[in-house]
């Protein structure tokens, strides 16, 4: 019987395969706050977020945020509609100027912010109308609702990609603290007693890459067959 492939290990989640949630420290989501204003009372670096937090006293709560560049302790942010154009203040996208960059937009209204959360990266507001119109970072146009909230500013860290690693070492914790898949040998380098598309007398699969859903886990590799669609069922 062949042994169990690093695939089928990884989809039980289970030990060094599970995401470390536990070392989180926030979603850094928006408040429930329809109009607030907070002091920053410190800048938090949490495990496997690249970009840092910002610990934001509104009076009533404490809540994290993303950090935006330039920001320090003791500023003052806000959140609401009334808000005034500068950075780390949140609030909705039809108050915010066409050419301003954003960040942490929300999708639906209230879902706490799902777009361009990541360190060093902006959208920026292109017009609005009955929807908003945001470019993201990766050059797409997307519509938004003009109710939905998001912050004014980039994303601090962004120069994390310029620092050398210097070691092996720091990238596999740094990929583990991510719950990342680190760097591996593919199983057409490998040799046939260690993987079902090792060996021959160069790297390729040497035969159809489709396994069948009932095969033994160790052939269980590659793409599983497809399921047949039922006649006259769409």
């Amino acid at each position: 019987m062949g042994k169990r492939l690093r695939t089928q290990r990884r989809g039980k989640g289970f030990g060094h395969y599970l995401a470390p949630s536990h070392l989180r420290l926030t979603d850094a989501k928006y408040p429930k706050l329809r109009q607030a204003s907070g002091v920053v009372e410190d800048i938090v670096k949490e495990r496997g977020r690249i970009a840092p937090l910002l610990l934001v006293n509104y009076g009533t709560l404490r809540s994290y945020m993303l950090a935006p560049e330039g920001m320090s302790v003791n500023q003052r942010v806000s959140i609401g509609s009334n808000s005034p154009i500068e950075r780390g203040n949140c609030m909705p996208i039809r108050n915010i100027p066409e050419g301003t960059l954003v960040y942490n937009i929300e999708i639906m209204p209230g879902d706490g912010g799902k777009l361009v959360r990541t360190a060093g990266q902006s959208a920026t507001i292109v017009s609005h109308g009955k929807y908003s119109v945001v470019l993201l970072p990766s050059g797409r146009f997307k519509e938004i609702h003009p109710d939905c909230m998001a912050t004014i500013g980039i994303i601090a860290g962004g120069g994390h990609i310029d620092k050398p690693w210097a070691k092996a070492g720091k990238k596999y914790h740094a990929y583990k603290t991510k719950s990342g898949t680190y760097f591996h040998t593919s199983g057409i380098a490998m040799n046939p007693v260690d993987h079902p598309h090792g060996g021959g007398a160069h790297p390729h699969v040497g035969t159809q890459s489709s396994v069948s859903r009932h095969v033994p886990p160790g052939r269980k590799c590659g793409r599983l067959a497809p399921k047949k669609r039922k006649r006259g069922v769409r």
